[in-house]
């Protein structure tokens, strides 16, 4: 799915459009897939303050569901490797956790419950904010979650653009020099920072396209992630995967219902 965002509206139109889409789309009706539930939460706190925030209370209710239920929380990492290897065996009820844009909350409220559950969770990071947006993570804190062996740390840009923004300002050649700086430059510096393997990207707004896909694919990166609500599966491609794009509605049978009408992979 394309999220096409006027570029004046920025994050807010992201929003409202996703929030649009969430009731009809979530149906507890839908039929089940072949498929394992990726996740990707934003921002966690006391109260929902925007409709990217989950409650920490709801997060927490979210993985206690999991766990009460029989589902596995498993590496990302290790989901890609079984759908490039349908030779890798998975759990029974895999279920990934994710999170996108390395806010100061994945540090405050989100890293005491993966220590306490010993939960695996990738982050998406544009490094420009880190150590300089004051709703973003330090390089310390980054450092810090990353010792702690269950969070890996990936690539979603360097700095969150709007492609199609991009697009439409640029010519092509500058257009394409754009892209890959903006998929280059974040491995740089996120391997540099923190070191391990940086190959996976959470696409900006979910905005992609074959060209980007192939552009990423140069850049180094062998799966990359959209804000599709789905669940991923074998056959699909690893460069525009499926994510459940978590808001404080998400919870008791709504969450029920998403999960269980994404049957795991097998």
């Amino acid at each position: 799915m394309i999220m096409r965002l006027h570029p004046r509206n920025g994050l807010r139109a992201f929003v409202g459009v996703v929030l649009g889409l969430l009731t009809a789309i979530s149906s507890p009706h839908a039929e089940p897939r072949s498929a394992v539930p990726i996740l990707v939460y934003h921002s966690l706190g006391p109260r929902a303050v925007d409709g990217m925030t989950v409650t920490t209370t709801v997060f927490e209710e979210n993985i206690a569901w999991l766990k009460a239920h029989g589902y596995r929380i498993i590496p990302l990492r290790r989901l890609i490797d079984a759908l490039r290897d349908p030779g890798q065996p998975l759990p029974e009820h895999a279920v990934v956790i994710t999170a996108d844009d390395g806010r100061r909350s994945v540090y405050t409220e989100m890293l005491p419950i993966i220590r306490r559950e010993q939960i695996p969770v990738t982050l998406f990071i544009y490094p420009s904010a880190i150590s300089n947006a004051d709703y973003a993570l330090t390089w310390d804190e980054l450092a810090e979650i990353a010792k702690t062996g269950l969070v890996e740390i990936e690539s979603h840009t360097y700095w969150h653009p709007n492609f199609q923004h991009e697009a439409a300002r640029l010519s092509a050649a500058d257009y394409q020099a754009f892209v890959m700086r903006q998929l280059t430059l974040s491995r740089q510096v996120l391997r540099q920072r923190l070191g391990g393997t940086v190959d996976m990207l959470a696409w900006p707004f979910g905005i992609h396209d074959p060209q980007l896909e192939q552009w990423a694919k140069d850049a180094g990166y062998q799966a990359a992630f959209t804000i599709e609500r789905a669940g991923a599966a074998r056959g699909e491609d690893l460069l525009a995967l499926p994510r459940f794009l978590m808001t404080n509605l998400d919870r008791g049978a709504r969450f029920a219902a998403l999960i269980e009408n994404t049957e795991p992979l097998q």
